[in-house]
C-alpha cells in the first residue's frame, strides 16, 4: 500500500505542470533613444507581447495569441489603453514621487515594475506578485498574506507608509493577482496549448574558451524551461568545482543553459569519470560524456583568424608594391620619352617615313631606346589594365577583411 500511494504521488507530480504570466514593465526619464515606456508579456516565460508607448508600437509574437484577440477585440482594446494611456502617465508621476522620497537629484531614472501569477494546472493553486525596483535596486513589494508593502531599503520606509494607506488601490492590486491575472493564464494557456505544452530536445555541447578554462556543457534549442542539468562523477552528481548558470530565453521562443566545471585539479586521467547530464520532463536524459576529443574551444578560429589577418596584410603590401611599381614605371616610360632631343625625333621620323611597314616595326623595336613610341597606346592599356587590376585586388583585399571582422 505504501508503494502505492508513492507511485500515485509520483504520477502525480510528473503530471502537474506550474505556468506562468508575467509582466514587466519599464519606465524610465532622462535616457535618450529610450522609450519612456516599455512593457513585454510573458507566458511561461515565452515572449508573447510587446508595447512601446512613444512609438505607440504594439507586436504579438504568438499565432495564438493573435486568434485570442480576434475573437476577443475588447481584450485587444483594453491592452491598447493600459500601454499607451493609463500606464505611461501612472508611472510618470511615480518616477517623479520617487524622487523626492528617495532624495534623488540625477535626471535619469528608471523604474520597473514585475507583476503576474502562477498557477499550478492540477492543484488549481495560485500565488502572485507585485514588486518594483528603481534605479536597478530593489524598491518595494506587496505582502499579499498581511496586504502590506515590504521595502529593504530604510529611506523608502516613506513611500511604503504612504502606499499602506491607499487601501482602494491595495485591494484592487489583489484582486488582479488572485482573480484577474489567473482567469487570463488559463484562457491563454487554453489558446496555447499546443506551442505552451510541445517539448523540444535540446542541443548539449562541451564548450571551453581556453586550455585553462572551466568545461561548459551547454544545452540550447530546448523546451519548455523546466529542465535541470548537472555534472556526474562516477555516476553520482558533483557540486564540487561547480557553477550553474541561469536558464535564458532564446530568440526563437526555446531556452538554453549551462553548467561549468573547473577541472583545473582534476588530472586528465580522471577525466573520463564525469559526465553531463541533462534532464526534462517528457526527454530521455541527454548524457555526454567528458571528451577532450568532443569539446569545442576558440583555439582554431583563433588561429585561422590570424591566419586570415596574416594573409590580408601580406595582400595589402603587395598592392602597395605594385602601386609604388606603377608609378616607378609612368616616371620611367616619362622620363625616358623626355631624352630624345628634337635631332632625335626629326631622325626618327625621316627613318620611319622611307621605310615599309615590315621595316618600320623592325627598327622601331630595334633602335628607339628605352620603350617604341608607337607603342604608347598599347602602353597606356596596359597601365589601365594594370591599375584596373590592382583596384580588384584592393577591392577583394578589403572585403576579406571586412568579413573577417564581421566574423
Amino acid at each position: 500500500m505504501k508503494w502505492f500511494l508513492l507511485l500515485l504521488l509520483f504520477f502525480h507530480a510528473s503530471l502537474s505542470v506550474k505556468h506562468s504570466l508575467k509582466y514587466f514593465i519599464t519606465a524610465s526619464s532622462g535616457v535618450p533613444h529610450f522609450p519612456s515606456f516599455v512593457e513585454v508579456m510573458l507566458v511561461d516565460d515565452a515572449l508573447v507581447g510587446y508595447c512601446d508607448s512613444d512609438r505607440k508600437l504594439e507586436e504579438l509574437k504568438q499565432e495564438w495569441m493573435q486568434q485570442l484577440l480576434r475573437d476577443e477585440p475588447g481584450q485587444w482594446s483594453w491592452y491598447r489603453k493600459q500601454c499607451w494611456n493609463v500606464l505611461p502617465k501612472v508611472f510618470r508621476d511615480d518616477i517623479e514621487t520617487l524622487k523626492q522620497d528617495l532624495n534623488q537629484s540625477t535626471d535619469v531614472h528608471i523604474l520597473q515594475r514585475l507583476s503576474g501569477c502562477e498557477w499550478d494546472d492540477q492543484t488549481e493553486e495560485t500565488s502572485g506578485f507585485w514588486q518594483f525596483g528603481f534605479n536597478g535596486e530593489d524598491l518595494i513589494s506587496l505582502d499579499l498574506q498581511t496586504l502590506t508593502w515590504v521595502t529593504p531599503r530604510p529611506e523608502a520606509l516613506i513611500t511604503k507608509r504612504r502606499w499602506d494607506s491607499y487601501h482602494t488601490v491595495i485591494a484592487e492590486i489583489e484582486h488582479d493577482l488572485t482573480h484577474f491575472y489567473p482567469s487570463l493564464l488559463k484562457k491563454y494557456v487554453n489558446y496555447g496549448r499546443g506551442y505552451l505544452l510541445r517539448t523540444v530536445p535540446p542541443s548539449v555541447s562541451l564548450l571551453q574558451k581556453s586550455p585553462s578554462s572551466p568545461i561548459s556543457c551547454f544545452a540550447t534549442g530546448f523546451y519548455p524551461n523546466r529542465a535541470d542539468m548537472f555534472w556526474r562523477r562516477d555516476g553520482e552528481q558533483t557540486h564540487e568545482d561547480v557553477d550553474h548558470g541561469e536558464i535564458l530565453p532564446n530568440p526563437d521562443g526555446t531556452f538554453q543553459m549551462r553548467v561549468d566545471l573547473d577541472l583545473s585539479s582534476v588530472t586528465a586521467q580522471d577525466w573520463s569519470r564525469y559526465e553531463c547530464v541533462f534532464k526534462l520532463s517528457g526527454v530521455k536524459d541527454i548524457i555526454t560524456r567528458l571528451d577532450r576529443a568532443e569539446i569545442r574551444t576558440n583555439e582554431g578560429s583563433s588561429e585561422m583568424h590570424v591566419e586570415a589577418v596574416v594573409a590580408v596584410v601580406l595582400i595589402l603590401l603587395a598592392v602597395a608594391a605594385c602601386f609604388g611599381c606603377l608609378i616607378v614605371f609612368k616616371h620611367k616610360l616619362k622620363k625616358c620619352r623626355n631624352k630624345r632631343t628634337p635631332e632625335q625625333e626629326n631622325r626618327k621620323l625621316e627613318e620611319q617615313s622611307n621605310l615599309t611597314n615590315n621595316k618600320i616595326e623592325h627598327l622601331t623595336e630595334a633602335s628607339v631606346p628605352c620603350f617604341n613610341s608607337n607603342n604608347n597606346q598599347n602602353d597606356t592599356q596596359d597601365e589601365n589594365t594594370f591599375s584596373n587590376s590592382l583596384w580588384e585586388v584592393s577591392r577583394e583585399a578589403t572585403h576579406h577583411e571586412e568579413k573577417e571582422e564581421a566574423m
